[in-house]
């Protein structure tokens, strides 16, 4: 029996709509696995914000301490960001923030020795435990070279309750990224807890106590601290620093009192 065209119906689709219909089918897989994308991890990055006391006298043997730890991090694959914070007034009150690449090398640099004999340094002279935190990036973006000793930085602790009633990550978002376009702002990062969701360090740097007296008052930190109070786990606990810089200058304040002595 011979084949008619009506006998194979496929035959009567115009080209031009079977061309759509195959093009179809390609882009379907690809617009699903671009929502997939979407929904991948977030950064893989991982933080420590660790706070430690020792008492004052004792400020230079500290540095003495910090200076080889931080060069011996820098060695170590996977190491990112290093940085030093001394608390405005209150001589020996520090806050380490370190960046890390990813979780495989923040677990491998906390087994490494020099991260004991930093403690093991510290043991003597500290007034506090040395308290480490670590974080994941909420919000974070590049920061502006300081260039100045007179930037100020802040390091605040964020706690929060409410569970899903609240948006504590969309607010402290917003906050970010309005801060972010102040002038003076040199950085603004947000950082979530990697086991406790509702805790939060929010760090700062600013240009000059002019720029953060400013960035106070602006509205939308007033709005942000207006919609945080009712969600809040505990007072907020914001801090100023200035950084340290471990160099040369600190390896002669180490040397000063055995040169008085001498």
């Amino acid at each position: 029996m011979a084949k008619t065209a009506d006998s194979e119906p496929w035959k009567r689709v115009p080209l031009c709509r079977l061309a759509h219909f195959l093009l179809g089918l390609v882009i379907l897989p690809s617009s699903l696995g671009g929502h997939i994308h979407a929904q991948a991890p977030a950064d893989a990055a991982r933080y420590a914000v660790s706070y430690v006391e020792v008492m004052p006298s004792a400020r230079a043997a500290a540095l003495a301490a910090f200076k080889p730890y931080r060069d011996t991090s820098r060695r170590e694959d996977g190491y990112v960001r290093f940085d030093l914070l001394e608390q405005v007034g209150r001589p020996g009150h520090f806050a380490i923030v370190e960046l890390w690449k990813d979780q495989k090398a923040f677990d491998a640099h906390g087994m490494a020795a020099h991260a004991k004999q930093l403690r093991d340094r510290l043991q003597s002279i500290r007034l506090s435990d040395y308290d480490q935190r670590p974080y994941k990036a909420l919000t974070v973006a590049a920061a502006t070279a300081v260039g100045s000793g007179q930037a100020l930085h802040v390091v605040a602790h964020v706690d929060t309750v409410g569970g899903g009633q609240t948006d504590a990550p969309g607010l402290l978002t917003r906050l970010a990224e309005a801060s972010r376009t102040e002038q003076g702002c040199l950085r603004f990062d947000v950082l979530q807890h990697t086991m406790r969701a509702n805790h939060f360090t929010v760090i700062e740097i600013w240009s000059s106590r002019k720029a953060l007296d400013a960035h106070a008052a602006a509205p939308h930190t007033r709005q942000y601290r207006d919609t945080l109070q009712p969600m809040s786990g505990s007072p907020l606990d914001e801090r100023l620093y200035k950084s340290v810089e471990l160099g040369a200058r600190e390896a002669l304040l180490e040397r000063a009192p055995r040169d008085q002595q001498s």
